[in-house]
């Protein structure tokens, strides 16, 4: 653990001295991650579904804030969806004002929550999400997490019902055909609300856990939120009929576990042995303190300057400045 800390200590000193060069290649990582994945899933215009383009975005994204990769990402989502069907491209611009509107209402510097929460589903793993708001961020960033959770279902259900959504016939026929097969993946999917309530209570769950004013507060709140989101899925899928989903919540939400415990390590890693209660009082109040110190171990870091090679010898007047000391001692 002292090996760790240490470790940690030395990663928080380097990125606080080269914060200004290592941000903007985090934003610039997530960035391309977003569009390779949006690309991937949805890749119906081939002109901007390359990897060059996806690159010279990211590059964009670098040195612009969370809401620029919003945008950029939106954009690039529009044009996909232009691309399979001019009706789904409609009905998806209508879905993105809907998801601004609440975006900028409520979490408008929560850009991240948004972008990583459709990632985490495409990557399997988005019960991470609401352990690590609620963990790191205010309770009100359910919202970034809503609006990542229903875009990602939303172009899940466009790409299954792709050739359905890009096939001709009748024309007003199929335009009230495609809109009526998009608009049921939002307000027909069960699966979608399931989630998006389970997901939501257990990021409350776990942010309000963690505020108490507890020993072990972070753990009990990982290990409180973990055990509440996978039996409501797995209850709610058993519910709803939905099969073979247990294994890959259980997976899910044992990834989602060490990722919680790890940010615990990075950002709330207290020493409850040397926990102080303390007493003090004003003119109108009594204060009862409980303080709680940061595990932490000092850099070990040591310079060694060695004297007495000759490659190394010194002259009295260096020696003494070297030791900041009077040259009349040496006498």
């Amino acid at each position: 653990m002292t090996t760790l800390l240490e470790l940690k200590e030395k990663i928080v000193r380097f990125y606080g001295k080269n914060e200004v060069f290592i941000t903007p290649v985090i934003r610039f990582l997530i960035a391309f991650a977003v569009f390779m994945s949006i690309n991937s899933r949805i890749g119906y215009m081939k002109s901007i579904t390359r990897t060059p383009v996806a690159l010279i975005l990211a590059l964009l994204c670098s040195v612009f804030p969370a809401n620029c990769m919003i945008f950029l990402a939106s954009a690039v989502i529009l044009a996909q969806m232009y691309a399979l069907s001019l009706e789904v491209c409609a009905v998806t611009l209508v879905l993105f004002v809907l998801v601004y509107l609440l975006y900028f209402r409520f979490v408008p510097k929560n850009g991240y929550g948004v972008l990583l929460t459709p990632l985490c589903f495409q990557l399997h793993v988005p019960y991470m999400m609401p352990m690590g708001l609620g963990l790191v961020r205010e309770v009100y960033s359910v919202f970034a997490m809503i609006c990542g959770t229903v875009v990602y279902f939303f172009l899940n259900g466009v790409r299954e019902n792709a050739p359905v959504l890009s096939g001709t016939g009748g024309e007003e026929d199929a335009a009230v055909s495609k809109i009526v097969v998009i608009l049921n993946q939002l307000i027909g999917n069960k699966e979608m609300y399931l989630v998006l309530g389970v997901m939501a209570a257990t990021l409350v769950v776990v942010y309000v856990i963690r505020r108490m004013s507890i020993e072990y507060a972070w753990t009990v709140a990982i290990v409180s939120g973990i055990l509440f989101q996978s039996v409501g899925l797995i209850a709610g899928y058993l519910l709803l009929g939905i099969t073979g989903k247990t294994y890959e919540v259980l997976i899910g939400n044992g990834v989602a576990c060490l990722a919680a415990f790890f940010l615990q390590f990075v950002f709330f890693n207290l020493d409850y042995s040397r926990t102080e209660r303390l007493q003090f009082e004003d003119d109108e109040y009594y204060y009862y303190v409980k303080a709680v110190p940061k595990a932490f171990v000092p850099g070990t870091d040591k310079k060694v300057k060695r004297f007495g090679r000759d490659e190394e010898r010194l002259s009295k007047k260096q020696f003494a400045r070297e030791m900041d000391i009077d040259e009349d001692w040496l006498e």
